[in-house]
């Protein structure tokens, strides 16, 4: 059995059992108050277990775990708190960054992100997240690869060019619809938000390890610069976690989690999320603890968190709120009552009184019960706190074994170079038969190409790639790999939040 660790202290250290980790949990308090240094801690104590940890770095602060801490404060505080055996320690730190540029780039298909995480990362509504899945349904019926976002442009060009064709078997596709879904895929771009899609995609296996001394692996994700675009950076981190319940096998209740993972600034998750979406989460949050997943969202307040997903929480952590708003007054009377009563504390009143680095905590004990809140002090970290400069991130980068495996993107044939080839083809076939010979004294004008209607546009204005990268060879065994057949073998995988809603999308109409 995994030995507990200490994570704060009162008059007696509160421990926190691995084997009760995978029941998430929350870490909520206002800004300056010390969740950051919180979930820090907690992640130092799963490395120590061999236990993966992911977090999101969303202040930039978090790339110090990489080294021993080396501030005499945090001595002090140990010291204080009668921590015998405190050391400074620097951990095994993995950087990842959608953009490449301060970790290893993370990449998803266009196919396994899905239309419904899509439609929420465009901001689409009804009608037009059923224009894109009818996209997505289309592809997958004529056996079309959906990796990257220049293959989207070009099915969404084919759909909306075919709409008369389609209309029989899928319904009616508004070129309105498909105007907007083009535009927000221009606003994503100019935003970066392309880099996210493409191959190699990232192999969940990869936030999985550990290291040499059997260390967990903490993953970093750079976020301050994804969080310029909050809606991709939810769907990212959505993603993820649904790719990890789709993919892992059922482990039951273990010893120690599998993987844990901190959702920073989760009130990005549901804020304005639609019911289907909030619904198919909470399903997530309720079933990725039988696949040995601790999931722990951090956020300034737990009115952030809906109640169907806040009762799936057994472990908290509330550090101090500010009750200045009816709302800020409302948040901590909920937060003082879904707490276990202890009768040598006023919650409530404790709530804002809590100093920077106290919490009141409560944790589950070995029979899943929560335990009564207690009013305690979080224990110091043992790695730097704050960011580490851009020399030492390259170090641990180029010293990762992951180093130059997800840096160079591939571009494989896939649904742009189908459609591609179909218009080349296309244009070969209404070519005109060439004029006999003339004398070579003869001036001749060069014959006039032919071809009209969506084969010719998408021909001339969206076509403009190098063609074919990789051989045959390789091209099928990567799709082999990514892609599984159906009852007429052409159907795309994806996971429980990337899937079509409502089943097939045949007759129905936008």
């Amino acid at each position: 059995m995994a030995k507990p660790f200490v994570l704060a202290k009162s008059s007696e250290e509160i421990f926190m059992l691995p084997q009760m980790s995978n029941r998430h949990g929350l870490v909520a308090g206002a800004t300056g108050t010390g969740k950051t240094v919180t979930l820090r801690v907690m992640a130092e104590h799963f490395s120590e277990l061999g236990v993966p940890v992911f977090m999101a770095d969303v202040k930039g602060d978090l790339a110090g775990m990489a080294d021993a801490a080396s501030d005499p404060k945090m001595m002090d505080r140990a010291k204080k708190m009668g921590l015998t055996d405190y050391s400074y320690k620097a951990y095994p730190v993995t950087f990842w960054d959608v953009y490449g540029q301060q970790g290893h780039n993370v990449r998803a298909t266009v196919s396994e992100m899905g239309p419904l995480l899509l439609s929420r990362m465009l901001n689409l509504n009804d009608t037009q997240e059923g224009v894109l899945a009818l996209v997505f349904k289309v592809a997958d019926d004529q056996g079309l690869l959906l990796l990257d976002m220049k293959d989207l442009r070009a099915m969404l060009q084919f759909v909306g060019d075919h709409a008369a064709e389609l209309r029989t078997d899928y319904g009616n596709v508004s070129a309105a619809s498909i105007g907007t879904i083009q535009r927000g895929l221009l606003a994503l771009e100019q935003q970066g938000g392309d880099a996210l899609f493409g191959e190699p995609a990232l192999d969940l296996n990869d936030l999985l390890q550990t290291d040499s001394n059997g260390l967990g692996m903490i993953n970093i994700l750079a976020a301050d610069k994804l969080m310029s675009s909050p809606k991709t950076y939810a769907t990212l981190l959505l993603w993820l976690l649904s790719e990890l319940y789709e993919t892992l096998p059922e482990v039951g209740d273990p010893e120690k989690p599998k993987l844990v993972f901190f959702f920073d600034e989760a009130h990005l998750l549901f804020d304005e999320a639609p019911k289907v979406l909030l619904e198919k989460i909470e399903q997530v949050v309720r079933l990725i603890r039988s696949k040995g997943i601790g999931v722990y969202f951090v956020t300034q307040n737990p009115l952030d968190v809906p109640d169907v997903v806040l009762g799936q929480l057994g472990n908290r952590v509330q550090h101090a709120l500010r009750a200045f708003t009816p709302r800020d007054q409302k948040a901590v009377r909920a937060a003082a009552e879904t707490f276990r009563e202890n009768p040598k504390i006023n919650v409530e009143t404790a709530i804002c009184e809590l100093a920077v680095g106290e919490a009141l905590v409560s944790l589950l004990d070995e029979k899943g019960t929560p335990e009564p809140v207690d009013r305690a002090g979080i224990v110091p970290p043992r790695s730097r706190l704050g960011p580490t400069d851009a020399a030492r991130r390259q170090e641990v980068i180029k010293n990762s074994v992951l180093d130059g495996h997800y840096e160079k993107a591939v571009d494989r044939d896939s649904a742009y170079e189908t459609l591609r080839s179909r218009t080349e083809q296309a244009l070969q076939n209404t070519k005109p038969a060439s004029p006999a010979p003339a004398p070579k004294s003869a001036s001749q004008p060069a014959p006039a190409q032919g071809g009209g209607g969506w084969l010719s546009d998408l021909g001339t204005t969206i076509f403009t790639g190098s063609g074919r990268r990789e051989s045959v060879a390789e091209a099928m065994a990567k799709s082999a790999a990514r892609a599984v057949g159906s009852s007429v073998g052409r159907q795309i995988i994806r996971g429980v939040l990337g899937g079509i809603l409502g089943g097939s999308t045949t007759r129905r109409r936008y």
